[in-house]
């Protein structure tokens, strides 16, 4: 039977041989497109695209090639490849000043804070004097990398903290020496770092059992019977002036710089005293600010720098030989109060214009206050120089600049300081809405 006489499947054959007709010659001439383009683009007086130029059989879209080396992309910016800082102690000082809000509200002046807890070895500004010590210990040859020295020190935790950090960074060991009535989390961490801790039980600083002279002695120990050429090396905050130089260096240049050198009064506690004598002789006489500024010792109790200050003698008649425990223990504070001149608070003692006692019990209040009403949550010596700071204010005229420093964290004072807090029941929100009633503290302008 013939394709003529179905007519129906002839017509549906013709098309199926048309379709693979039109598929066969679209593959064969694909490869004259471009030619095909180029010459229509002539026609028409339009310019040929260069980049259609390959043979249909390879034809890829253009690939742009860009330059993505650091030297590309730094001439981009156009700016200089930042140095960054180079180690842990690269990351020590320039710390921020900033305004507490709530104190600056409850007194009429701009109170300040220098957030010393955000130094990047030891959190604190025990990292200053630590890397300035260490610095000077290497210039004398006390010191040297990878020789197996060991540096000593005796601290209730602080400056500890940074030396531990620091030897490790600088090719040391720590042995520190403290007293058993620190907060544990201060002696948990120091082991952390790597440094062997020694606790002891608080002793008068006449006696050889001190942790001060304990540390003093294990360097001696040290370096004596060492079989190898390794040394120990006392650090010595209290008495080194490495100590208050490390702040009259660093510290008060930046308080001066961040402030514009617009500041009425400034308020520290002393442990070692390295802190408030390098920031005041800073202050008062390398920028010469001498009576435009007033500089307020924070004080705790326990401690006789108060009375030193205010009356020329260390005890009050109430802390006199018999009548009171002068121990650290004496005061739930911790890294500030002492009951001895040191060589670093003697440096700058003389510039010394005032001391405000503050009591555990202000201290804590003021820490809960700053945790409520500006989100701070700091140890027991940032608390007290607070509650100073607003005492300070209420002394001056209104619209006065005043600068404290904010030591350290409230985590390292979580077995203790905070704990208490809880225990009185500080830490429940009582709606108290005015500082001054809080502290007990009067307006005195």
């Amino acid at each position: 039977m013939s394709m003529s006489n179905h007519p129906k499947a002839y017509g549906t054959a013709a098309i199926a041989v048309a379709f693979m007709a039109g598929v066969l010659l679209t593959l064969g001439f694909k490869d004259f497109y471009p030619d095909l383009e180029r010459r229509y683009q002539r026609r028409r007086g339009q310019p040929p695209n260069s980049s259609d130029s390959r043979p249909g059989s390879t034809y890829l879209p253009p690939v742009k090639l860009e330059d993505h080396t650091r030297s590309a992309r730094q001439s981009m910016v156009g700016l200089p490849t930042p140095q960054n800082p180079e180690g842990v102690e690269g990351i020590i000082g320039n710390t921020p000043l900033f305004k507490i809000k709530s104190l600056s509200e409850a007194t009429g002046c701009t109170i300040l804070a220098k957030a010393e807890f955000l130094n990047g070895a030891g959190g604190s500004p025990k990292d200053r004097v630590a890397l300035n010590m260490i610095a000077l210990a290497e210039e004398e040859g006390l010191l040297t990398p990878g020789r197996g020295d060991t540096i000593y020190e005796g601290t209730v935790g602080s400056t500890g903290i940074s030396l531990a950090t620091l030897a490790r960074a600088k090719g040391y060991k720590a042995y520190i020496c403290m007293p058993n009535d620190q907060s544990t989390e201060k002696s948990d961490l120091l082991h952390h770092l790597g440094a062997e801790v020694e606790r002891v039980t608080p002793a008068p600083i006449t006696s050889t059992e001190h942790f001060v002279n304990l540390a003093r002695t294990r360097a001696k120990e040290h370096t004596a019977s060492s079989k190898d050429e390794s040394r120990g090396f006392f650090a010595d905050q209290f008495e080194s002036i490495a100590n208050y130089k490390a702040h009259f260096q660093t510290t008060g240049p930046e308080i001066w710089q961040q402030t514009g050198g617009q500041l009425d009064a400034f308020i520290a506690g002393a442990g070692t005293g390295g802190t408030i004598s390098g920031i005041s002789l800073f202050l008062k006489h390398e920028m010469g600010m001498w009576g435009d500024l007033k500089v307020v010792l924070a004080d705790p109790e326990g401690s006789g720098l108060y009375n030193k200050v205010k009356h020329g003698v260390m005890f009050s008649n109430t802390e006199k030989e018999g009548t009171r425990r002068r121990q650290q223990v004496d005061s739930i504070v911790e890294g500030i109060g002492i009951n001895r001149l040191t060589e670093n608070f003697e440096a700058g003692r003389e510039l010394v214009d005032d001391a405000v006692k503050v009591t555990d019990l202000q201290a804590m209040q003021m820490a809960r206050w700053l945790v409520e009403k500006d989100g701070i949550f700091v140890g027991s010596s940032s608390a007290v120089n607070c509650v100073a700071a607003v005492a300070t204010a209420m002394n001056m005229p209104k619209g006065s600049r005043i600068v404290t420093i904010l030591c350290d964290s409230g985590t390292r004072h979580l077995s203790k300081f905070w704990k208490k807090v809880g225990e009185l029941g500080l830490e429940e929100e009582h709606g108290q809405t005015d500082l001054l009633k809080l502290l007990g503290i009067k307006d005195e302008r």
